[in-house]
């Protein structure tokens, strides 16, 4: 976003306005790839299991209820983003599990 400091403000905002909408029409026609989310939800799952295996039944509320707190509000993020239907499941699972790809 690059503006010119003599530019008015109107034009500015109008400028951004449809840099975002370009930029969230390329996100959602960009192919996710779910790699990396599927390795974090098997660490996850391995956690999970373990933990309820070891009888840690508060740990295991604890760490469910997190991570379910978490795909909820990347589900809210990417459905008030614009998405609807399978993609904004795809982005929410993607945004909650995505960091699985850095092992």
């Amino acid at each position: 976003m690059n503006f010119d400091k003599n530019e008015p403000w109107s034009v500015r905002e109008e400028r951004f306005a449809v840099e975002r909408a370009e930029r969230r029409e390329a996100r959602k026609a960009a192919s996710l790839d779910a790699w990396g989310a599927h390795v974090g939800a098997a660490i996850v799952t391995i956690a999970l299991v373990l933990l309820s295996w070891n009888g840690k039944l508060v740990a295991l509320g604890i760490v469910g209820g997190v991570f379910l707190l978490w795909f909820s509000a990347a589900l809210a993020w990417a459905y008030a983003d614009g998405d609807h239907g399978r993609h904004t499941l795809q982005r929410a699972y993607n945004g909650m599990f995505g960091w699985g790809d850095r092992f």
